[in-house]
């Protein structure tokens, strides 16, 4: 189920998550949809899109991270 607009991610991301951080986390969920449609390249029961959120995540705190509340781009 790769996402082919921001508007059609989740609200958990659309409503925390700023702009340019969507757009990563949009990018990296499609792209490891992709890398991990066998389920051999995943780890451990982890079904596709459990292992493409994880990514996605994972490349939003590559860039951002959390100030209290809000996500706030990294300044390096």
């Amino acid at each position: 189920m790769p996402y082919d607009s921001k508007s059609d991610l989740p609200d958990s991301v659309r409503d925390k998550l700023p702009s340019g951080a969507q757009e990563i986390y949009m990018n990296a969920f499609n792209s490891a949809w992709d890398e991990y449609s066998n389920p051999k390249d995943r780890r451990g029961n982890e079904s596709r899109e459990e292992t493409a959120h994880k990514v996605a995540w994972a490349a939003v705190k590559e860039k951002y991270h959390k100030d209290g509340d809000k996500w706030v781009k990294d300044k390096s």
